[in-house]
Parts: structure tokens; sequence; C-alpha cells
């Protein structure tokens, strides 16, 4: 991981660029009033927004089967046998 101010990247952004996405570098940029942002590869940025997405789904499904175990399921025919 990698921190630079505003003014650094601003005057590098290629090099910075080439070294989230060749290097698998995560770049924090620094910024006034904390408002820092971070520049990563996409490839990253989609496993992290798949990772979210399946612990999202885990989540549900965990407070499904809490359900069913408390009785607050119900029984249904099926559709098509």
């Amino acid at each position: 991981m990698i921190a630079a101010n505003y003014t650094a990247v601003r005057n590098n952004l290629k090099g910075y660029c080439d070294m989230a996405s060749s290097n698998g570098e995560t770049v924090i940029v620094t910024r006034k009033a904390n408002k820092n942002v971070v520049i990563m590869s996409l490839d990253r940025y989609n496993l992290m927004e798949k990772a979210i997405r399946n612990a999202q789904y885990l989540a549900k499904l965990d407070r499904a089967f809490e359900q069913l175990y408390a009785g607050e399921g119900q029984e249904h025919e099926l559709i098509e046998e």
C-alpha cells in the first residue's frame, strides 16, 4: 500500500496508475479535510465487489435459516414433481 498526496499523484498520475494496475499496489491519495481516495486496479476492485456481494448473500442465507429454525418457515407444495 502506498500513500501519496494529491499533488504528487497529479504530477505523476501515469506512474501511480501503473503501480496499481501492473504491480497490484493500492494507492491512497491523501487530500485536505480527510477526503482521501484510493486508486486500485479494476481486477482488484471487482474481486472486492464480488466478496462484498458474496458476504451479503451469505448473511441473507443465515437470516433465512435462523427464521426457519425459529419456526417461521412455511411449507408449500411443489409446482412440478
